[in-house]
C-alpha cells in the first residue's frame, strides 16, 4: 500500500512539473487563423474577431481589417494597421478582422547571408532549405531591403466584392535601401481552401513609416529566419455573411492575381 501511495505521488509531481511546460511549447507551435482564407476571396470582409482575442495567440502574423481596410502586420508583439496611405498605425484591442494569421514566432531554422533578386527568388531559396512542404512555417527576415515593392487596399463598403476585384483598386508603394521586417508565411498545397497556399509575406519598415503586402522585392546578406509550426487552429466565425458565402467554388484560382 505504500509503495503504491509513493508511486501515486511520484506520479502526480511528474504530471505537474512535467505537463504544463509540454502544453506551453505546443500552444508556441501552433499558426492560429481566423476563418478560411476562402471567405475572404468571395468578399466576406465583415470583422467579427477582436485584436484582443488574437493577441493572445500570437506575437507575429498578418491579416486584415473589418471591411478590408488595409493590412496588418505583427511583430514583436506589436499589431500595426496599414492602411490605403501606406503608412502603419497601432491597432486598438477593439478592432476586429475577418482574416488574420498569428503564431507565437521561435526561430526554428535560419538561412545565413541569403540574396535575391526577387520575390519569387526568396521562396526559391527557402524551397530549398526547408525540410519538408507539408508543415506550415512561419518567416522572418530583418534588415535593409535594396527594393520592396507593397501594396495596401482601400476599405470596401458593402455590397462587397470579391477580393480579385476589390484589389484593383489598391494603392501600390515602391522603397528603396530600407530598413523593416518582412512577416510571411509559408502554407502547405494541401491548405489552398484554407489559407494562401506557399508564400504569403507582409513588410513593415524598421522606423513604422512604411508596410503592406509584399507583391516583389530585392536584398543582399540578410539571415531567413524559419519557425516550424506543427499544426493549424482554425476558427470559424459563429454567424453573418459566412453562413451563406460559397466556400465551395473555385475561387481560389485567383489567387495568383490577387497575390
Amino acid at each position: 500500500m505504500k509503495s503504491m501511495l509513493r508511486f501515486l505521488m511520484l506520479l502526480a509531481i511528474f504530471y505537474v512539473a512535467v505537463r504544463p511546460a509540454v502544453s506551453a511549447g505546443s500552444d508556441r507551435d501552433i499558426v492560429y487563423q481566423t476563418a478560411p482564407f476562402q471567405s475572404l476571396s468571395v468578399g466576406v470582409y465583415d470583422g467579427l474577431f477582436s485584436f484582443a482575442s488574437l493577441k493572445e495567440h500570437g506575437d507575429f502574423g498578418l491579416g486584415t481589417f473589418n471591411g478590408l481596410d488595409g493590412e496588418m502586420v505583427c511583430v514583436d508583439n506589436v499589431f500595426y494597421q496599414v492602411k490605403q496611405d501606406g503608412k502603419p498605425g497601432l491597432v486598438s484591442a477593439a478592432a476586429l478582422t475577418p482574416f488574420a494569421m498569428v503564431t507565437f514566432f521561435d526561430e526554428d531554422q535560419r538561412i545565413e547571408g541569403v540574396n535575391v533578386e526577387s520575390l519569387a527568388g526568396l521562396g526559391q531559396i527557402i524551397d530549398r532549405c526547408r525540410p519538408t512542404k507539408n508543415l506550415f512555417y512561419a518567416l522572418r527576415v530583418d534588415g535593409i531591403f535594396d527594393y520592396i515593392k507593397v501594396r495596401s487596399v482601400p476599405a470596401q463598403k458593402k455590397p462587397y466584392r470579391p477580393l480579385v476585384d476589390a484589389v484593383k483598386g489598391q494603392a501600390v508603394f515602391e522603397y528603396k535601401n530600407i530598413p523593416g521586417t518582412l512577416v510571411g508565411f509559408w502554407s502547405p498545397l494541401f491548405a489552398d481552401k484554407v489559407s494562401v497556399p506557399g508564400y504569403h509575406f507582409h513588410f513593415i519598415s524598421k522606423a513604422k513609416d512604411a508596410g503592406g503586402h509584399v507583391l516583389d522585392l530585392r536584398f543582399r546578406a540578410l539571415d531567413v529566419q524559419l519557425d516550424r509550426c506543427l499544426g493549424l487552429m482554425l476558427i470559424t466565425p459563429e454567424n453573418g455573411d459566412y453562413f451563406s458565402a460559397g466556400l465551395d467554388g473555385e475561387e481560389h484560382r485567383d489567387l495568383k492575381k490577387i497575390e
